[in-house]
């Protein structure tokens, strides 16, 4: 069942917010896969499915999400609307936009698209986050499983994950190259830099503390 009753306070701002977030995480997808400079972990285990499968990028994106959704069950998490959402909306989004984008562009204008979807990136993290309407499924993978593990680090559980999606990626045929790199150095320090100006508080001044998302700082993809 979907937690949607957190909805109360400024629905109008935190649904616009949502959905411009998860719009511009899968335009920024996008710009990373044209690049052809590497992806983040679990965007290049996205690739490397899709090229061995035939399906689209967004298509496995929407698949993987739905699940490791699944694997919330046994640990009692309840997805929000924005959980929800970010499983359907990044992957139909990056397909529309990479059916825009042309291909085999000269290596200065890769290289552009890759900073300006690493920025982009950062910013449409800290719009969906900060709608406080949900973290990502491989988020809430993370948080859920530590939250089950006590003594576990939400790092240490990160870094295994991603390490072993961006293996797995890799030996598919996912690329991995400076982006990847890139991502893994910007996308924390963006991803902050972003979010205080818009996190919105989720309840009325006075009505108790608010947690400011399960999902922390830096995403671990979407």
């Amino acid at each position: 069942m979907v937690a949607i009753g957190n909805l109360r306070h400024r629905p109008a701002r935190r649904l616009v917010q949502l959905y411009a977030g998860l719009t511009l995480y899968g335009v920024s997808m996008a710009l990373m896969i044209r690049s052809g400079l590497g992806l983040d972990p679990w965007d290049v285990f996205h690739q490397g499915v899709a090229r061995r499968t035939g399906l689209s990028f967004g298509t496995v994106t929407i698949a993987v999400g739905a699940l490791v959704l699944l694997l919330w069950i046994p640990l009692r998490q309840r997805p929000g609307l924005g959980t929800v959402s970010n499983v359907l909306v990044i992957g139909l989004v990056v397909d529309a936009t990479l059916a825009l984008l042309p291909g085999d562009a000269p290596l200065a204008a890769r290289a552009a698209l890759l900073v300006v979807g690493i920025v982009a990136n950062g910013a449409a993290t800290a719009l969906y986050l900060g709608a406080r309407l949900g973290p990502g499924p491989r988020d809430g993978l993370m948080t859920g499983y530590v939250a089950r593990r006590p003594g576990r680090s939400v790092r240490l559980v990160r870094t295994v994950i991603e390490v072993t999606v961006l293996a797995l990626g890799w030996l598919l045929g996912g690329t991995v190259g400076v982006g990847t790199v890139a991502y893994a150095l910007a996308i924390g320090p963006l991803t902050q830099l972003f979010l205080p100006p818009f996190t919105v508080d989720a309840q009325p001044a006075g009505s108790g503390p608010v947690e400011v998302g399960a999902a922390g700082p830096r995403p671990a993809g979407p």
